[in-house]
């Protein structure tokens, strides 16, 4: 009885929306699924990207391999660290990631040490590599967060607005349903749903809009690593807004300060003043020559 999510300001109801899907016996995650189709889809982003620049679209795919790898671990390992309370109890948990459980400023981090590594050894340019790089990112983050759509994962508190999502208390996890939900807990057909912030969906289309930008600004490139800064500006301009909706923020140990909005804002403050700086500098070098 009862649908799976609802979204009732927008006349929307779906049905069945399960976790998983069974092949051949097999029991797979559709968070996985989504998360391999955005790695996919974010490569043949980043190779497109490269030609735009005059790179070898080939050796993205050298450096794609590796940079997932390490930007899965580093991920996971992110999450679990600010999670810690958890896993040092649960110590097998810590390698189950079908559940979830994946921090995109871990899989960043991971993804920059191997680029600057994979730069060095190849003799490439690391600030380029980087440009290239952040579009396959963004791709990767837009059909990522749907793999939280399908876990019932990573969303905000209480609202009514136009985009308002419910979904089964029973499906999520206890420790993501705040008091706050509690006390706006609406049962339909006996069933009990929580009604909240679609944070994922917020993220997703907020990614696109940074997308469309360093699409368009890729010709206009002043100057390495600009693309990168203006992702790291605009990604955190809207991860420091939507952060601050979520119930499942990781907490800076023994504090109340999330980890990720805290770092969202020192990324978009300090790479929107670094290409202030760039820009200014350039403006000076043509008046200097003019």
């Amino acid at each position: 009885m009862g649908a799976d999510i609802r979204f009732p300001n927008l006349g929307i109801t779906l049905e069945h929306v399960g976790k998983t899907i069974s092949i051949g016996g097999f029991s797979i995650a559709y968070y996985g699924m989504i998360i391999a189709f955005g790695m996919v889809a974010g490569f043949l982003m980043a190779s497109w990207e490269a030609k735009r620049l005059n790179q070898n679209g080939e050796m993205i795919l050298d450096l794609a391999l590796w940079d997932i790898i390490f930007a899965v671990i580093s991920a996971r390992l992110y999450y679990v660290l600010f999670s810690w309370e958890y896993y040092s109890q649960n110590l097998i948990e810590i390698f189950n990631i079908r559940g979830g459980g994946m921090a995109i400023y871990g899989g960043i981090i991971g993804g920059v040490i191997t680029t600057f590594v994979f730069a060095r050894i190849r003799k490439l340019s690391f600030y380029e590599l980087l440009d290239i790089a952040c579009t396959g990112l963004l791709i990767g983050q837009i059909f990522g967060r749907w793999g939280n759509f399908f876990n019932r994962e990573a969303f905000g508190g209480y609202t009514n607005n136009l985009f308002a999502m419910q979904i089964r208390r029973s499906d999520v996890r206890a420790g993501d349903v705040t008091k706050e939900l509690l006390s706006h807990i609406v049962t339909l057909d006996g069933v009990e749903y929580i009604q909240v912030h679609p944070t994922f969906l917020y993220e997703s289309l907020w990614n696109i809009v940074v997308l469309l930008i360093i699409l368009w600004h890729t010709k206009k490139r002043r100057f390495q690593g600009e693309l990168f800064l203006m992702y790291l500006c605009g990604y955190g301009l809207g991860r420091l807004w939507i952060e601050g909706l979520r119930t499942d923020q990781l907490k800076i140990f023994g504090t109340q300060i999330p980890v990720s909005q805290l770092l969202s804002g020192i990324l978009c403050l300090g790479s929107f003043g670094i290409l202030l700086y760039q820009w200014w500098k350039g403006k000076k070098r043509k008046a200097e020559k003019a």
